[in-house]
């Protein structure tokens, strides 16, 4: 490994669709929301000016397939102490998607991050046609 490159710890996708999503809000409403997703994802969310309840509907798919995804990228899935709200999605300053880890997903981070590493996490957010895909690269780069 040369100076200033990373190595690729996992990759995960998941294709989710929004009419699930959808459906699980109107049938489980609260409930659900604070099941799977932290208190920063659903403010976002509901306190957004253009909220429609499509855009709700993909928001919300959205950030659920980044969870997915991330899981499968720390190789285990949403199983093993690591549940849904342990994987959260934010924003950078940039307004560019970010993951926030806690709990049992924070733990599998560390644990697959090799000594003197550093963990780095990128994901990519997307709908079309009914469906929300992420894509997310876990990666390790030295530490500074």
């Amino acid at each position: 490994m040369g100076h200033g490159q990373g190595m690729i710890l996992g990759i995960g996708t998941d294709m989710t669709s929004i009419a699930r999503i959808d459906g699980a809000l109107e049938k489980h409403g609260a409930r659900f929301v604070t099941r799977c997703f932290s208190t920063e994802e659903s403010e976002k969310i509901e306190k957004s000016a253009e909220m429609t309840p499509q855009l709700r509907a993909a928001s919300y798919a959205k950030r659920w397939a980044a969870k997915e995804a991330c899981a499968k990228a720390l190789g285990l899935g949403i199983r093993n102490d690591i549940y849904l709200k342990d994987i959260a999605v934010a924003n950078n300053p940039d307004g560019r998607p970010q993951l926030a880890l806690s709990g049992g997903a924070k733990d599998r981070l560390t644990a697959i991050t090799p000594g003197g590493m550093t963990a780095r996490i990128d994901v990519s957010l997307t709908d079309e046609a009914g469906m929300a895909l992420a894509f997310v690269v876990i990666s390790a780069e030295a530490a500074k």
